[in-house]
């Protein structure tokens, strides 16, 4: 697909169809950079993305148990009586 470079006040720019942002994900924010002469247009993702389905994994393997959970003791002010004041 050829396209134009347009004139966006001092910069330049090229529309993308809308078809194109569907099949590639592109939203509101994209990372640009350029490869061997090459404009690379990427979807930006959120830094946690990703983390729920890894977390959904771990727990199907059973792999999601607390790994310091020996080293946990109560002190003298766990196991006092206290109230707020």
């Amino acid at each position: 697909m050829r396209a134009k470079i347009i004139k966006i006040g001092n910069s330049q720019g090229v529309r993308i169809p809308k078809p194109l942002l569907e099949q590639t994900g592109l939203e509101a924010e994209v990372d640009i950079k350029v490869e061997e002469n090459r404009l690379v247009i990427s979807p930006v993702h959120s830094v946690r993305w990703g983390w729920a389905e890894a977390f959904r994994d771990m727990a199907a393997r059973g792999d999601d148990a607390l790994l310091d959970s020996d080293r946990i003791w109560a002190s003298q002010w766990d196991e006092g009586e206290w109230e707020w004041k």
